[in-house]
């Protein structure tokens, strides 16, 4: 039997890497971001992973402090938050008590991507919502049972994942792989090892999706 000159070209390309979304329950930017983030990736044939973490780790990390914690920015990022989100057509309530922990929730969401990924992300979205949009207190323990039971979640059952060593472990793990990805903010990107910070890289992402990396750009 002779042997074709060359191999045989798949039918089907090669399937494409994931989009990587970091975010905290307690960003406005990571809420804005999380109402797009799905619909650019799809456009261009990806998926996207989604990432819980803590910005005070972040912070903490790259030695910084919430910008609403700087007077100097405390009534600029205000206002933005709220502009930023009518600009994108979402719904803004600016929330009494802002930031707050946000722990509980990201343990959450990891117990159930463990189950179904599909169902974190929705989880995730829920509770960005929940929160920018209606005030719900996510630390609080009674609140965040309450919106997981809204969201069709056993409330006992994700009591239970928050205060469980196993979930609690997994957010670590998820946060300390976030800095060692070199992840220092929310909303946070990374493309085929690009990264983008910020819910104002969107045209640059979709233009990099679009023609890969920028011309002339080390």
């Amino acid at each position: 039997m002779i042997e074709p000159p060359f191999p045989e070209r798949s039918s089907q390309a090669a399937p494409r890497s994931p989009l990587q979304f970091y975010f905290d329950f307690s960003s406005p930017y990571s809420y804005i971001a999380s109402e797009w983030v799905e619909a650019l990736a799809a456009r261009h044939g990806r998926t996207v992973q989604w990432h819980a973490i803590l910005l005070g780790v972040t912070f903490q990390a790259a030695e910084l402090k919430p910008p609403v914690a700087y007077p100097i920015k405390r009534d600029y990022v205000l206002r933005d938050f709220a502009r930023s989100a009518f600009f994108a057509g979402l719904p803004y309530v600016q929330p009494e008590a802002f930031p707050i922990a946000t722990q509980n929730a990201a343990r959450v969401f990891y117990w159930l991507q463990a189950q179904d990924p599909a169902r974190a992300a929705a989880w995730a979205r829920a509770g960005l919502r929940a929160y920018f949009a209606r005030g719900v207190a996510l630390d609080d323990a009674a609140q965040l049972k309450a919106l997981a039971e809204q969201c069709g979640i056993d409330g006992e059952a994700a009591q239970a994942a928050w205060q469980d060593p196993q979930w609690k472990a997994r957010l670590k793990a998820a946060n300390d792989a976030a800095l060692a990805a070199g992840v220092f903010g929310a909303p946070f990107f990374i493309i085929d090892g690009e990264a983008f910070w910020g819910n104002d890289r969107q045209a640059q992402m979709e233009r990099w999706l679009s023609s890969g990396p920028f011309r002339g750009l080390a």
